[in-house]
């Protein structure tokens, strides 16, 4: 093979993990040490650029463990420490973008551009003498103890060192198709099963709650066993959708939900109304509105805590009690159906709308199957994983490219120092 074709280190895939990698890789190298990226799509950082409405979610301004899923704590947490967001800020600080924190605690460019951001990545690629090489899709990866061959559609190159970047399989219309699952699986790796994360769900399309498309409320929504035991809670915004459920709860707990539906057919996903308040703790606060004065009606009552379209169609459609009704007036089993829509109604979730819609992908490439101080695998010398391949997705307000930026950074790092 001709030396043109000879690199230090290629990464596979150029999104978010990738171009860190590239940067750091080349900034830690030997000079003279070729880096490259290779990316099978046209354009370079297409999920980039439709992230966070087109303005990039840079990161969270607090970012902790327990802001992830998949992987064990303490491992997410190990790669975490290695880059905290105050040093996520000053890196695009220094790349000339600077972040703005919202009160949701998510931090945007303050150009409020998606695109700054990538340009800011390319940039500094470019900068540190790599190749961003757009249109070269992977097709095969082979190992001969010394190095690699990267076979793709452009031809084949060889590399010292190989760090795969190639992101999950959520939002397939950015380039993200699954094959570094394929690629790791054929370097000696395992992935745990993968499916949907930070993805709407869709209801029974007869369900009361579709007709309300449009409607956001702040609504807690649980995860419980066939046998009632709560497994996962997530509260925050809840947007009505012409399909279902949207809006940042729905998403943060889908891969919950996907996942014990996948174990337990009688998963239930439950949603309280009044996330501030128990059953009982309501009940006694309806009954004490029953015994004061006045002829309060039920939807004057439950409105002052919902919206009123919200209430109206969850008393109408949801109980069948006219609204009108005096709350003094309700029998029992009527004020016990009334609580426990308000409470702990079943939402009826047929599906995730897929990884079409999906923001992130659950599952990968165990981090136990990794040294944590390099990204180096255990089982290949010399290949390094890094972002969404791996087993590790977070919460929707930044906490997935948190994970980029640190182990895109980390394995890139750890490559280019290796000779």
């Amino acid at each position: 093979m001709a030396n043109g074709s000879s690199y230090h280190t290629l990464v596979i895939g150029a999104g978010a993990a990738g171009l860190m990698a590239t940067i750091f890789a080349a900034r830690s190298a030997s000079p003279g040490s070729r880096i490259a990226a290779l990316d099978g799509a046209t354009h370079i950082g297409a999920k980039i650029l439709v992230s966070g409405g087109g303005r990039c979610n840079v990161t969270h301004d607090v970012v902790t463990p327990d802001d992830y899923a998949g992987s064990k704590r303490n491992q997410i947490a190990k790669v975490l420490r290695t880059f905290p967001v105050e040093d996520t800020i000053r890196f695009f600080d220094d790349l000339g973008v600077p972040l703005k924190r919202e009160d949701t605690g998510k931090l945007f460019p303050v150009s409020d551009s998606a695109r700054t951001v990538l340009e800011a990545l390319l940039s500094a690629a470019e900068e540190a003498g790599t190749e961003v090489m757009p249109d070269h899709r992977v097709n095969s990866v082979t190992h001969d103890g010394e190095g690699f061959w990267v076979t793709t559609n452009q031809g084949e190159l060889r590399t010292c060192k190989l760090i795969l970047a190639t992101g999950g399989k959520s939002l397939p219309k950015t380039g993200s198709d699954g094959l570094g699952f394929a690629l790791a699986g054929s370097l000696g790796h395992t992935a745990t099963p993968t499916h949907p994360a930070l993805v709407p769900l869709v209801l029974e399309q007869t369900h009361w709650l579709v007709s309300l498309s449009g409607l956001a409320a702040q609504i807690e929504l649980s995860v419980a066993s066939g046998t009632g035991k709560n497994l996962h809670r997530q509260r925050g915004a809840v947007l009505m959708t012409h399909f279902g459920l949207s809006g940042p709860a729905a998403m943060d707990i889908s891969r919950h939900w996907i996942a014990e539906r996948n174990n337990d057919p009688n998963v239930k996903l439950l949603a309280n109304f009044l996330p501030d308040k128990t059953f009982e703790q309501a009940e006694q606060e309806l009954v004490t509105k029953a015994q004061s004065k006045g002829p309060t009606s039920v939807l004057a009552s439950i409105n002052q805590a919902l919206p009123k379209r919200l209430a109206q169609a969850l008393i109408q459609a949801g109980t069948g009690i006219d609204p009108a009704t005096p709350i003094a007036r309700l029998s029992k089993p009527d004020r016990r159906a009334l609580l426990h829509s308000l409470t702990a109604l079943d939402l009826p979730v047929v599906r995730d709308r897929g990884y079409l819609f999906a923001e992130a992908t659950a599952g990968g490439v165990p981090l136990s199957e990794l040294d944590l101080s390099t990204m180096a695998s255990r089982n290949c010398p010399g290949l390094y994983l890094c972002g969404e391949i791996l087993d590790v997705d977070g919460r929707i307000g930044g906490y997935n490219f948190q994970w980029a930026w640190c182990s895109g950074r980390l394995a890139g790092i750890s490559a280019g120092r290796q000779d």
